[in-house]
């Protein structure tokens, strides 16, 4: 079927009309914390996608500058009184406005990489290979960081290590488990398979544990995500049907993920953003987001009993709800599994629920805004007094490691099945 080649902004256009321009959405958004402008918060974006779709704005990069100071953290949906789904009508207009200038230099090189998992894998190669040159390490730290400043990165943050192997190299693509127990597709996402390798072996130990035969699709590819920060839904639409065909080859019973914002691609934007678009598609696009669970949800409704072997040492932790979490509602579950954890006592956090500041690329193009964000989040996790703030994505743990080492602190950042499997020895 042809799709029609109409403004995305007309996809929301009665969307746009539910907000009354309350301001509720003033005191639940990061960004408006970070910039403190009108532009910056949700009814800001919104009468700006009125009018770019009436056409009566200069598009200069002010526009696309405010467009930009959006997380995507659905804080506003969660609290608007209208159930005004800005997250959604920042997508299209985030797309509408490359349609209309293209994307910028960076966004356009991002779809670039994140369009081939070969290209991928030979960047990650490199990174490894090359990561002494560009990169010292502080041992006070345990961070890397850029012997000198780089484009759109800098060289005060703290990032951690490409790993030498990626997780999917280092495993066939069928596990078998034992009959009768479910069958699981592992969907990795690149900052597990290519960075955080441990948290990908820790998924597979536990689901192991509970006897899952666990399948890791070959031909798997980004969510598409860092795509969608900057407009370019083309590539997030390719993706996602790529992703599509390689999950359908496999009889599964779910789709796994230990990253929040890939299980929330698959959850709920792919149906969004590629279903609405593409119907023919939609069918599979909802079965497929109706098979995807957080890996800490299936693990609970699977019922991990981690008191089955010894703890080890005692350990305080406090929780990080990603946004990509919170939004589906998954965060008792977690909570749940480290309560139920033999040596862990779990200490909540005072804003838990509050994103990080990572938001995808708007952590690149706006990083002194991200941290700001995040200086509340890390000054939280201290008070806590915990050892250790566990979370359930990746990206998380990456804004929330570079966060707290600014700050000198020594809490561990650590992913919720890494702290299980741990506890488990498995």
């Amino acid at each position: 079927m042809k799709q029609q080649n109409i403004d995305p902004l007309k996809r929301v256009e009665d969307q746009l009309k539910k907000c009354v321009k309350c301001g509720a959405c003033r005191q639940n958004c990061p960004a408006f914390t970070a910039f403190q402008r009108e532009p910056a918060v949700a009814r800001g974006k919104i009468t700006l996608a009125q009018h770019l779709l009436a056409d009566d704005l200069e598009l200069d990069d002010q526009t696309y500058l405010a467009m930009s100071k959006c997380l995507l953290c659905g804080s506003c949906v969660d609290k608007c009184p209208n159930d005004v789904p800005t997250d959604e009508i920042v997508i299209a207009a985030r797309e509408s406005l490359a349609q209309r200038r293209g994307l910028t230099t960076f966004h356009a090189a991002v779809g670039q990489v994140i369009k081939s998992r070969t290209r991928m894998q030979m960047g990650a190669k490199m990174a490894s290979l090359l990561g002494p040159l560009f990169f010292k390490k502080v041992p006070k730290t345990s961070g890397l960081r850029l012997r000198f400043p780089v484009p759109f990165v800098g060289n005060t943050r703290f990032v951690p290590e490409v790993a030498k192997n990626s997780f999917m190299d280092q495993h066939p693509e069928v596990i078998p488990g034992e009959p009768g127990k479910p069958h699981i597709a592992f969907f990795v996402g690149c900052m597990t398979n290519f960075v955080y390798t441990e948290v990908g072996e820790a998924a597979l130990a536990l689901f192991r544990h509970l006897g899952c035969t666990i399948i890791i699709p070959k031909g798997q590819q980004c969510c598409g995500l860092p795509g969608m920060s900057g407009g370019d839904l083309a590539t997030v639409r390719d993706l996602a049907e790529k992703n599509l065909a390689e999950f359908d080859k496999y009889e599964v019973d779910y789709v796994m993920s230990a990253c929040a914002t890939c299980s929330g691609a698959l959850h709920r934007l792919y149906p969004l953003v590629v279903g609405k678009r593409n119907p023919e598609l939609r069918e599979r696009l909802d079965a497929l987001a109706k098979k995807t669970v957080d890996a800490s949800q299936l693990l609970h409704q699977l019922g991990l009993d981690a008191t089955e072997t010894g703890s080890g040492e005692e350990i305080s932790v406090t929780y990080h709800d990603p946004c990509h979490l919170r939004t589906r509602g998954v965060t008792k579950q977690p909570r749940e599994l480290l309560k139920a954890t033999p040596g862990v006592t779990l200490v909540e956090m005072a804003g838990a629920d509050q994103c990080c500041g990572l938001g995808g690329t708007f952590n690149v193009y706006h990083y002194d805004s991200s941290m700001n964000i995040n200086n509340g989040k890390s000054a939280a996790i201290e008070a806590t007094g915990a050892q250790a703030v566990a979370t359930g994505c990746p990206g998380c743990m990456m804004q929330l490691s570079d966060g707290l080492k600014q700050h000198g602190s020594n809490v561990e950042v650590i992913h919720t099945l890494q702290l299980l499997a741990r506890k488990l020895k498995l």
